[in-house]
């Protein structure tokens, strides 16, 4: 299992764009991954939960990624929320 914090930086926080662009790079990876806000945990692969999370600039998110292909979802989402949000 391998778990990301990550505070969230854009103004805008996770709106409609970033949160479709996260679900498109999380669905790459068979891993199941969690994200959670200070509100509530949902499927990052699912553009509703994520929407639904409600973070703000400032906010941090946990992601949690477990399965085969753990090591490069991790990188690669680490790598997205940096330049993204």
């Amino acid at each position: 299992m391998k778990t990301i914090e990550y505070t969230i930086t854009d103004e805008l926080g996770i709106h409609a764009r970033p949160a479709g662009l996260l679900v498109k790079e999380a669905s790459k990876f068979q891993s199941d991954i969690k994200i959670a806000s200070p509100k509530k945990e949902v499927d990052a692969k699912r553009i509703m939960g994520v929407m639904s999370m409600g973070a703000k600039q400032g906010d941090l998110v946990k992601l949690t990624i477990t399965g085969e292909d753990e090591n490069e979802a991790a990188e690669a989402l680490e790598l997205f929320l940096k330049r993204n949000l």
